[in-house]
């Protein structure tokens, strides 16, 4: 099956070995860990799940992985993986791989895509919340135990649950919050080597709409300041976590107008049109 996009690239779903080997070089080049077995992602895409590859002159430059979840008589799709090939990050393909995930999941009968991701990976927090227009309210700490690849290596690998309720109209239209109108309780300052530093973690939250700061560049702060990265995963691992209990969810990221950091902006989960 081929998918042409603006005659640019070439989207295909992916079901032989021989694209699981394609996948697998990918997923090194990236990573630079451990590939998924092939028997496993053969298996998943013939059993419910969906493997789309992005072709540029016959080269795989980009693949998502996702393979049927099912909790408390409902199934998903568990979006396990995205990846990018180096020289074509930053390109617009992942939300190209990710809208196409979406509309063939609603062709195969499913209603949700979940997926994890880092919370202080703000890039990747704007394409999953602002973009996409999924919400979060479900913090993991250390999620995968400890990771030796390039991005994850020498910290807790907490992540964030993602919910992308496909059909909503949330989806459609997204709760739209007026930024003027958020409280701001959680202050940041600049270190000698112009690094963001988050200042307090406490809040008692109230029902408005609430920013938290996180960096706009984490790995840049992770490759020079080990003990400011990890300094930055707790205090948001407490932030996250209470307000999540207290009925919060994130609807969005805001780019902030300072080049330290970024905002999350969380709302109410009851306010989003879900259904």
């Amino acid at each position: 099956m081929e998918l042409t996009w603006n005659n640019s690239f070439d989207l295909r779903v992916l079901k032989t070995a021989s694209d699981m080997n394609l996948v697998q070089k990918l997923e090194h080049k990236i990573w630079n860990m451990d590939p998924v077995p092939v028997h496993q992602t053969i298996t998943a895409t013939q059993n419910g799940g969906l493997l789309l590859g992005a072709f540029f002159e016959e080269e795989l430059i980009g693949f998502s992985y996702g393979f049927s979840g099912f909790y408390k008589g409902k199934s998903y799709l568990c979006s396990h993986m995205l990846g990018i090939h180096p020289a074509h990050q930053g390109k617009g393909l992942g939300a190209i791989l990710k809208q196409k995930q979406k509309e063939m999941a609603a062709d195969m009968g499913y209603d949700l895509i979940t997926w994890t991701f880092d919370p202080l990976e703000s890039r990747n927090a704007y394409l999953n919340l602002s973009k996409l227009n999924a919400i979060c309210s479900t913090y993991v700490e250390n999620c995968y135990g400890e990771m030796d690849d390039s991005l994850n290596s020498g910290l807790p690998t907490d992540r964030l649950k993602v919910e992308w309720w496909i059909n909503s109209s949330h989806v459609k239209e997204p709760l739209l919050v007026e930024t003027d109108s958020a409280v701001h309780p959680y202050e940041w300052d600049v270190t000698d080597d112009d690094f963001p530093v988050l200042l307090n973690t406490e809040w008692e939250a109230t029902k408005e709409p609430v920013l938290v700061p996180v960096p706009a560049n984490f790995q840049a702060i992770k490759s020079r300041d080990y003990k400011l990265a990890s300094d930055w995963r707790f205090k948001t691992r407490k932030i996250f976590t209470h307000l999540f209990a207290k009925g919060y969810t994130m609807a969005s990221v805001i780019k902030g107008k300072e080049e330290h950091v970024h905002y999350y902006v969380l709302v109410q989960r009851n306010e989003l049109q879900l259904n």
